[in-house]
């Protein structure tokens, strides 16, 4: 019986987890430390997509992929991955009324585009105001609203998660216009909290164009929070039609170019290299942010994410100087905090095959309440726990899975951009187990400064990072999910099994 579990241990899920005597194992604090302080430092102004900080950000990102011998993709002359966002200024007054329930912007109202004098109108409901014909769905199927007011719920029928309501919400734009509608209204029953989303499309926000809307945009369009009052709404939401006022006015739009940035590492192996594990970490923030006289304005964004991206450069750093054995992607990806912006677009334009990827492991997180874990999003759901354990254990650090189980992180992060593609995913994070006073000192506020960092937290969180990517990359056995998960088919139609 001895002799069996002796042979269990020596199966390739364990031999990797046992060998310490790698690169990244000798990384120094102050190694991570210069590049936390240069991405989150004050110069960089919050790293906003779009803005010229953020390419100085992406100019640093690639000047280190170049250094540890990392190559841009095949097919791409630089490191690059330009994607022409449209900036967007959401409209400074607004009003919604309908019946006697009036909405005001920036209060229950956020209108995201389109500038309209106050003009009265109809308003209706339209389900998830979506068409599609493959399955003969056409939530508008008898429905006029030609210069009317339409409301809608998010999402689509099948799926109102936070992912595919933001990922829905310019076909549905499209769709009402293509209709004649006044505007579109969508409520507000995202998990992700309403102040928050306040904050990122209060301000300005980003959209990927779709190249048949390249006029400034005619319809209105916005999301307005429900409450327990509003009994004219309640009507609407029940089929009847009730008079409507809307305005809008202060919507600005222009063009801002960003860029993921993309290096490949060939792994060692003659065979294993055709395949490739997906490191990946946003390295935007959300910039500088008008507060009252005297306060500190600008977002630095050491913990979200600068601490992700030095993992990854700690990754492409170790993982050059001793190859694994399948190549190695790193993805730096812009847009994240306007709604998981840069993954998507690698997702949808990948520049090595998604059915070359065999697995996504991202990093990014709100902060950390103790130094002592890693919190892992994913836990249980790709075969990888062996190797997570190993990676955490490797460095004196424990793990917490899935905190914070009703903030549905793993949908909220670059990592789903993947696995909602079929690719084993998942999210490794800073430690913490709910929302607590500590996390929101620092998450999306001034204080997340680099002086605030746990410089040696930093190094282990990075080292551990590696190491797990290493042990990934080297095991003969592909990450899988697990039998009966949301995303379990679509990774059998990637893979073709």
């Amino acid at each position: 019986m001895k002799n069996l579990l002796f042979l269990f241990m020596l199966t390739p899920a364990f031999m990797w987890a046992q060998d310490g005597n790698h690169p990244e194992f000798d990384v120094k604090t102050p190694e991570v430390e210069y590049k936390l302080r240069f991405l989150a430092s004050d110069e960089l102004k919050g790293r906003d997509t779009g803005s010229e900080e953020n390419n100085i950000a992406a100019s640093f990102i690639a000047a280190h992929l170049e250094a540890y011998g990392f190559k841009p993709a095949e097919g791409q002359s630089s490191f690059y991955q330009t994607i022409n966002f449209l900036k967007t200024k959401a409209p400074s007054r607004g009003m919604l009324k309908i019946g006697a329930n009036t909405f005001n912007q920036g209060e229950e109202l956020m209108i995201i585009s389109g500038n309209l004098e106050n003009t009265t109108a109809e308003v209706v409901f339209a389900r998830h105001g979506w068409v599609d014909e493959a399955s003969g769905r056409d939530d508008y199927d008898d429905l006029d609203v030609k210069g009317k007011i339409v409301v809608v719920l998010p999402g689509t029928e099948e799926d109102q998660s936070d992912q595919a309501a933001f990922g829905a919400a310019a076909g549905k734009r499209k769709i009402a216009q293509s209709k004649g509608a006044l505007a579109l209204i969508e409520l507000y029953r995202l998990q992700f909290p309403w102040q928050f989303f306040k904050r990122y499309f209060g301000g300005e926000s980003l959209s990927q164009p779709d190249g048949n809307n390249n006029g400034e945009p005619t319809m209105l369009y916005g999301w307005m929070q429900e409450g327990q009052d509003q009994e004219d709404l309640a009507k609407v939401r029940e089929g009847k039609s009730l008079g409507g006022e809307i305005m809008s006015e202060g919507y600005v739009r222009q063009e801002a170019p960003s860029h993921n940035v993309v290096g490949v590492l060939e792994g060692s192996d003659p065979e294993l290299k055709d395949e490739y594990i997906l490191l990946s970490a946003h390295f935007d923030h959300v910039g500088v942010q008008s507060r009252g006289p005297g306060q500190d304005s600008i977002f630095n964004g050491a913990r979200d994410n600068a601490m992700g991206t030095v993992a990854i450069l700690t990754a492409a750093e170790s993982l050059s100087k001793e190859r694994p054995k399948r190549s190695v992607i790193i993805l730096a990806c812009t847009g994240e905090e306007k709604g998981l912006l840069g993954s998507r677009y690698y997702s949808e334009n990948p520049l090595v095959p998604l059915e070359k990827t065999i697995f996504n492991l991202n990093t990014d997180g709100a902060g950390y309440n103790t130094t002592s874990s890693i919190a892992v999003i994913g836990w249980g759901r790709t075969g990888t726990d062996y190797a997570i354990e190993k990676s955490a254990e490797a460095f004196g650090l424990g793990i917490i899975k899935d905190p914070a189980p009703e903030q549905g992180l793993f949908d909220r992060s670059d990592n789903v951009s993947f696995a909602s593609k079929g690719v084993p995913a998942l999210n490794f994070g800073p430690a913490f187990e709910n929302f607590d006073a500590e996390i929101q000192k620092y998450y999306h506020q001034p204080a997340d400064e680099a002086d605030a960092v746990d410089m040696e937290y930093l190094l282990k969180y990075a080292q551990s990072f590696t190491y797990l990517a290493r042990i990934i990359a080297n095991n003969i056995e592909k990450p899988t999910w697990k039998e009966g998960d949301k995303y379990e088919e679509a990774g059998k139609e990637l893979y073709k099994k």
